[in-house]
Formats: C-alpha cells, sequence, structure tokens
C-alpha cells in the first residue's frame, strides 16, 4: 500500500511542520491549501497598512490563487482534479465572500463531482480569507 509523504515544489510552502499531502493507499490527503503566491509567499488581492496590517482584501484573487494552489499539489501527487472527492472550504467571513467563491468555484469544478462543505471561521494561520482541505481519490 503506498504511504507516500509529498512536498510540492510549485504550491508555497506549507506555514507549520507538515507536508503539502499524504498518500495513504489510493487515498490522497490535502493539508490546508491557501491563497499565497509561490515563491514570494505574498497574497493576491491583500492590501496593508505601512505597519503590515490587512485592511482590505480580494476574494475574488485569493480564490483563483488558491485553486492554483491546490491544482499544484494534486499535479506533485500524480493526481488530477477530476480526483477530488472531497472538499472542505474554509472562509473567513461568509457572508460578504460566499456567493463570490461559490460562482468561482461553480467555474473552477465545472466537472468535477466531489462532495463539498463551506464553513465559516474566525481565522486562519496568515492573512488570509480562504483556505481549502481536500481528499482525492486515485487509481490503484
Amino acid at each position: 500500500m503506498a504511504n507516500d509523504i509529498i512536498h510540492a515544489d510549485r504550491a508555497p510552502p506549507p506555514v507549520g511542520a507538515y507536508p503539502h499531502a499524504r498518500r495513504v493507499g489510493n487515498l490522497l490527503f490535502l493539508s490546508g491549501v491557501g491563497p499565497r503566491m509561490p515563491g514570494s509567499n505574498g497574497i493576491p488581492g491583500n492590501v496593508t497598512d505601512i505597519h503590515g496590517h490587512l485592511i482590505a482584501y480580494d476574494i475574488e484573487a485569493q480564490c483563483h490563487q488558491v485553486f492554483a494552489n491546490v491544482r499544484a499539489v494534486l499535479e506533485a501527487s500524480g493526481a488530477r482534479w477530476e480526483d477530488l472527492v472531497d472538499i472542505t472550504v474554509f472562509l473567513t467571513d461568509m457572508q460578504r465572500d460566499f456567493a463570490t467563491y461559490n460562482r468561482l468555484y461553480a467555474e473552477a469544478f465545472k466537472g468535477v463531482d466531489a462532495c463539498r462543505t463551506t464553513v465559516e471561521v474566525n481565522a486562519l494561520p496568515t492573512p488570509i480569507a480562504i483556505e481549502l482541505k481536500c481528499i482525492a481519490a486515485l487509481p490503484l
């Protein structure tokens, strides 16, 4: 049975002591993936004050980047977008962001029949507005 730890070079590094993903048998478990940009760790659409405190963000820009980061981890793991079977989405402001996120999700995940749960959280580990936790099923 495969039991592999995956580190994706084309995704931003994890913000803690964990891998991007882990394959156990034919299941692939992705750690939480946020919208930080590979290479710079910048967060698309964030506007900060002179002290670095977040004053505004663009949920659309963050959605596009988090989807790209999930795809990078999947590809590094030998998985495809269509292999996703379960997606948990964490939003920091459901009322403000759900409609935009839901529209972009529908476009990006067209043809992917994954289960989905979306929850609001008070905060995420970095100044981001969205994070995805995914499970994929791979051919044995």
